[in-house]
């Protein structure tokens, strides 16, 4: 498999299980309806378990353009292989959401309210605060790259394109995932990943919902600056203090 490749399935697979769970908690009529932000967190803790454990042994599984970035920044990623990368992560996040709007179609249907199908594919602030909500998706990412950086040794295979996170690292980056998610999530939902929100939020604007809300443009690059500059931040303090 190749890291191209390896990057869209395992995105694919964090966001299949990722938005998934914010469907069955959140749309009419499921099973899961209503069983809240525990449910939620530990969802989108198993997806980036699932996610890395498939793509880590053969792309690194950043599943996440912040990771591939941050990891550029520090040095552990060639830059080169940035834009391959976010293209993958991209791809595989937008399938995932539509595949996820398939499975869950009829209980759509079901649910009334435009903002909670929205949910489904993309974070909104539980208070909108511009600054505010840019600062706690800027700290949720810096949280996880920082950690990352710390946790794994990060290093280039032979031919310098994969790095090393892989499966040994699923479970720890799964259990700081959930930790942001308990802790710092409850703000802005922490897409914490700029692929996971603005690719689902695409699919969301070209998919045919009835009563769809807007897709809250306005707030859609706030998940993906947070991120990214928390990502930075995270490689150049640990370049310091290694």
């Amino acid at each position: 498999m190749t890291p191209f490749i390896a990057e869209i399935i395992g995105t694919f697979l964090l966001m299949i299980l990722g938005c998934g769970v914010v469907a069955n908690v959140s749309l009419q009529k499921t099973y899961g309806n209503g069983s809240g932000w525990i449910v939620i967190t530990t969802g989108w803790a198993i997806a980036v378990y699932t996610g890395v454990v498939v793509a880590g042994p053969y792309s690194g599984a950043h599943i996440n353009p912040a990771v591939s970035i941050g990891l550029a920044v520090a040095g552990k990623f060639p830059w080169n292989e940035v834009p391959a990368y976010i293209l993958a992560q991209f791809i595989g996040a937008m399938l995932a959401a539509f595949c996820v709007w398939l499975v869950n179609k009829d209980h759509f249907s079901a649910t009334s309210d435009g903002d909670t199908k929205r949910a489904v594919f993309c974070t909104a602030p539980a208070i909108p605060n511009t600054l505010i909500n840019l600062f706690s998706e800027f700290l949720g990412t810096f949280v996880l790259v920082f950690s990352v950086l710390f946790f794994t040794d990060a290093m280039l295979t032979t031919d310098n394109t994969i790095i090393g996170l892989g499966s040994l690292g699923a479970l720890p980056v799964s259990l700081i995932v959930w930790g942001i998610g308990l802790s710092l999530g409850g703000t802005t939902g922490y897409a914490i990943n700029p692929a996971r929100d603005l690719g689902p939020r695409i699919v969301h604007a070209l998919l045919p919902l009835q009563n769809k809300s807007g897709n809250n443009w306005g707030y859609s690059w706030i998940p993906v600056v947070g991120p990214i500059a928390g990502a930075v931040l995270a490689a150049w303090a640990a370049i310091l203090l290694q």
